[in-house]
């Protein structure tokens, strides 16, 4: 068996896996020059499994529910990770709050993508309360994982018009849409080295990012 040169992912799921879809197809496509070693997921019903096995990734399933505590089960995980010596660790949906222990192994290494333009809006029902607040923007933010939910600095970030009479759901949709595309972008450029990450400070072509990079109508905007 051939064994590959590119750098190695890990995304660990729990649920459809429509932002992993979107990054497999990335790395097909070329625009994320690494490979997914292995696709993990905390439940054995995530429909992101079938998405990875019909791209013939490895998948594994490592129940939480089989670990008496958190500290186990992420020390489960990080056994099962640490095989692939992976460049990133990409949270896709990954509904489990992770031990500062596992945070701290993957220092610098760990990524997340959140359905909001963080700090606003951490936890869940993002979408409710942006329109319950009357919020004219919205979006999706990656950033580093941090040990507090939903925080570290911010990679980048996706703004979506909020539209009159928009339900949760429609203003999810184009979120959604948005996340598929930044995800990718960010993972492509922290692989091919436009962005680096050091001590949870994130640099873009060498200069330190004081604001997350800005994507809107499919255009990038930098933010120094």
């Amino acid at each position: 068996m051939m064994i590959s040169s590119l750098p190695s992912l890990v995304v660990l799921i729990s649920g459809s896996g429509s932002n992993l879809q979107a990054i497999i197809e990335a790395v097909e496509n070329r625009q994320i020059r690494a490979q997914i070693c292995t696709v993990i997921s905390n439940r054995a019903d995530a429909g992101g499994l079938k998405r990875a096995q019909k791209a013939g990734i490895k998948t594994m399933v490592i129940e939480h529910t089989q670990y008496p505590s958190r500290e186990t089960f992420d020390q489960a995980l990080i056994a099962a990770i640490d095989k692939c010596q992976p460049v990133l660790v990409i949270l896709a949906g990954f509904m489990r709050i992770l031990t500062s222990g596992f945070i701290q192994h993957y220092a610098d290494r760990l990524l997340n993508i959140h359905p909001s333009l963080l700090p606003r809006y951490k936890g869940l029902h993002t979408h409710q309360r942006a329109l319950e607040n009357g919020d004219r923007h919205h979006g999706a933010s990656v950033h580093i994982v941090s040990s507090e939910l939903d925080s570290g600095p911010l990679v980048i970030q996706a703004i979506v018009e909020v539209k009159t009479g928009d339900t949760a759901q429609q203003l999810a949709a184009r979120v959604l849409e948005q996340e598929h595309q930044i995800y990718p972008l960010a993972i492509a450029m922290l692989i091919d080295g436009r962005l680096k990450i050091n001590h949870n400070s994130v640099y873009f072509n060498n200069r330190q990012l004081h604001k997350p990079l800005l994507w809107h109508a499919g255009k990038l905007l930098e933010k120094a």
